[in-house]
């Protein structure tokens, strides 16, 4: 086995693997075996394979271990801490918000269990989902369960409430918009908002972008920022103003073969949890009325 290279070839990993070299490319195409293309030709990270398998064993061997990445919200970042409380050192559970787009692409590497996604409206996400999730590499092995409706809109300083009916009010250079980074749900959310109002993001004074919706609540609430997109719960956290946009939802895509994992199977139960609900009706805006809703899957 120490004989075989860092990066494989379709030919070295089916040797590797004992399997024929026809079904090697069969699985790499359909995203099943990690793998990248460079310059046309399949390569094969060895470690990423040999994790491959282990996960492919019983579940996989990372029962212990939980790692989200992905859209960030103030509900998961409570549902995951009291994980964590409950499960102290027996268990690593942990929730990075990086943004729709780069939580898939770590889903993807094989470096994240789950993410967690908003690409739309709540109306749409039914299509607008499904459709995103398929530009990934691995999406076969996929599956997409619905968490929660939330309200998501204009979060700003409390004097300036009065003022949020003029979406054109807030294209002036005076206001200090707080954006987000590309890739996230939010900034998509927010550039379909302005072009319905025929504004686009380049006529805004964006003064900084925030990397998750803690930390545009944070700028706005310190008066780093005025305005910017963001979800009522977050809002609430910083006790901002709040103008509801659009109703989106909130989902996880977590990889079939962990799905009946102890860890993932206790993170879908504390949507269910009386104490979760009551949060999410002092959070504000929330809907848990699908939650565990499976929403799609490969066929």
């Amino acid at each position: 086995m120490s004989d075989f290279p860092e990066f494989m070839n379709a030919r070295q990993v089916a040797e590797y693997l004992d399997l024929n070299e026809k079904k090697v490319y069969s699985l790499a195409n359909d995203g099943v075996l990690p793998a990248t293309k460079v310059t046309g030709k399949w390569l094969f990270p060895k470690s990423l394979l040999d994790r491959w398998l282990l996960e492919s064993s019983h579940n996989g061997v990372f029962s212990d271990r939980l790692l989200i990445a992905g859209s960030d919200d103030p509900l998961l970042q409570h549902i995951v801490s009291k994980m964590a409380n409950v499960l102290g050192s027996t268990a690593l559970v942990g929730y990075t918000a990086t943004g729709t787009k780069q939580g898939l692409s770590m889903l993807e590497k094989g470096h994240v269990d789950i993410c967690a996604i908003h690409w739309g409206n709540a109306e749409e996400a039914k299509l607008r989902h499904p459709a995103l999730i398929q530009q990934y590499a691995g999406h076969k092995n996929w599956v997409l369960l619905h968490a929660f409706e939330r309200q998501q809109g204009l979060i700003v300083r409390p004097e300036l409430a009065e003022q949020l009916n003029d979406p054109h009010h807030f294209t002036g250079k005076e206001w200090r918009w707080a954006g987000r980074q590309g890739g996230a749900g939010s900034a998509r959310a927010m550039e379909e908002w302005l072009f319905r109002n025929g504004i686009t993001t380049d006529m805004l004074n964006t003064v900084t972008v925030c990397l998750n919706e803690r930390e545009l609540g944070s700028a706005i609430a310190r008066g780093a920022a005025d305005i910017g997109f963001g979800s009522q719960s977050a809002a609430g956290e910083f006790g901002l103003a709040f103008h509801p946009i659009a109703n989106e939802a909130f989902e996880l895509v977590i990889p079939k073969n962990i799905y009946f994992r102890s860890l993932v199977q206790q993170l879908m139960q504390h949507l269910d949890d009386e104490e979760i609900v009551n949060q999410s009706e002092q959070f504000g805006g929330y809907n848990l009325q699908y939650a565990g809703k499976q929403m799609w899957a490969a066929g």
